[in-house]
């Protein structure tokens, strides 16, 4: 049996695979990480020491994003270095970065708009 999205339409192995790739983005400290190794690869300890986290911490949030093909890591000597797998991630990161400052430009206003009803005297 296929199983059903929203809508009643079956869902896809394309569709699966989709949703899989942004569930191993849907978390901050993820999001945070590939910031941070889209513009080098680098070390558990360095991305520690670069995000004020804990090791298992980091340990635990890069395996999801290994295990879901999203960063790569490679051995040098007894460390382990760690890389966005495709550059284009970046490109998704900043797309989403115009988006939600889209939204809270949105946002922005409305809360100006609000300010300058609060400051209008009250109507009887």
């Amino acid at each position: 049996m296929v199983p059903l999205l929203s809508g009643s339409l079956p869902a896809s192995d394309l569709q699966r695979f989709k949703a899989d790739f942004f569930k191993a983005l849907a978390h901050p400290i993820r999001i945070w990480l590939l910031e941070v190794l889209r513009v080098r690869e680098r070390s558990v300890q360095e991305l520690q020491a670069a995000l004020g986290l804990d090791q298992s911490t980091v340990s635990q949030q890069l395996a999801i994003l290994r295990a879901k093909h999203v960063v790569v890591a490679r051995k040098e000597g007894t460390t382990v270095r760690y890389a966005v797998r495709d550059p284009l991630v970046g490109n998704l990161l900043d797309v989403a970065r115009r988006i939600f400052n889209h939204q809270l430009a949105g946002t922005r206003t409305m809360l100006r708009e609000l300010q300058r009803e609060a400051r209008r005297p009250a109507r009887r």
